[in-house]
């Protein structure tokens, strides 16, 4: 008689590059659990991310509105999730939502972090808890020593996997015809993590004038665009790449880049994901926690920060990323492609 093999479920429901973060664990499941099933519920504007790793079984994809729930939408697919009869589901934010959803979906083995906050009861949601460290490593890290409550150790690498989709790679050559391009991402959903547009236009200067082909790009937005107009009106000859809305696109335009440039942002990791070297600039985060693992990758940080942790937007008289130099990042740039 064959032997069903064991389903696992992983739940994410944070943000996009907390959930790139996310692949050294999942690794690590895989690894422990080499012939069970292993699927993975994230918000349905995530699932582009995981659509192409090979390891994993099955990504769901959960609709979702930020500061909202609509069971309606939300039923059908919790009652899918229920007949699939999972052996074990791990909550890696476990949140609200997360604690409910894993609780309704109905794993015999539950597990999710033993932290303080959410609705009364919460803890009870989950069959196996673990309590986060003080002081938190790197988030891959962080992520990945949930599974101890599994006896579970952290995975040999802690670099994140994604892949973009093979198909779309025509299409992205149209968008960056350019071979070993180095894409400038300029723009941050916290303003206060952006690098000072001057220094991009003086970056630029130096790498094209060494030769190397940059492009710029930027998040979906109208304050967005202005920044690209500015920086426009600084380095006229500056190639600005359109604003791609379509995630998969846009994972295939990032995995034709030579390198990668930009504040910390959910394309950092993005690009980390694809296997692209990048060179992150950090100011108000810290790259110990943050910016990507691994040989390829460069992580610059700028002076001490002055501003308010809550705050979106800096509010200090002196930005601290100011203090990461164009020259500083044109020099990193020269040893990510091997020169002297």
């Amino acid at each position: 008689m064959s032997v069903r093999p064991e389903k696992i479920l992983a739940l994410q429901f944070k943000y996009f590059g907390d959930a790139v973060l996310l692949t050294p664990a999942l690794r690590a499941l895989r690894e422990q659990f080499p012939q069970s099933e292993l699927h993975l519920l994230i918000p349905a504007e995530l699932a582009p991310l995981f659509q192409h790793v090979p390891w994993l079984t099955r990504v769901w994809a959960m609709p979702r509105r930020r500061g909202s729930a609509s069971l309606r939408e939300t039923w059908p697919l919790l009652r899918a999730l229920r007949r699939e009869r999972f052996g074990r589901s791990v909550d890696f934010a476990s949140n609200d939502r997360g604690a409910i959803l894993s609780y309704f979906i109905g794993a015999r083995h539950r597990l999710g972090w033993a932290e303080r906050g959410g609705f009364f009861g919460r803890k009870y949601f989950y069959t196996d808890r673990v309590v986060p460290e003080q002081n938190p490593p790197h988030e891959s890290a962080r992520l990945a020593q949930l599974l101890s409550g599994w006896q579970i150790p952290l995975p040999r690498l802690l670099e994140p996997e994604i892949h973009a989709d093979p198909a779309l790679a025509a299409a992205a050559q149209k968008i960056l015809p350019a071979e070993r391009a180095v894409i400038c991402h300029v723009a941050s959903s916290q303003p206060k993590k952006e690098w000072p547009l001057a220094h991009w236009a003086k970056f630029h200067q130096l790498a094209r004038a060494a030769g190397y082909r940059l492009a710029f790009t930027t998040a979906r937005g109208e304050r967005e665009a202005a920044l690209m107009t500015e920086l426009k009106n600084l380095a006229p000859d500056a190639v600005v790449l359109p604003q791609i809305s379509d995630l998969p696109l846009f994972l295939a335009v990032l995995a034709r880049a030579a390198v990668f440039v930009s504040g910390d942002t959910g394309p950092l990791h993005f690009a980390a994901g694809l296997g692209v070297p990048t060179i992150s600039l950090f100011g108000p985060t810290s790259p110990a926690r943050w910016a990507p693992v691994g040989e390829r990758h460069r992580a610059f940080t700028g002076g001490v920060c002055g501003c308010d942790g809550n705050s979106a937007v800096c509010t200090a008289s002196r930005h601290c990323l100011a203090d990461i130099s164009p020259e500083q990042v044109f020099d990193a740039l020269l040893k990510a492609f091997g020169s002297k």
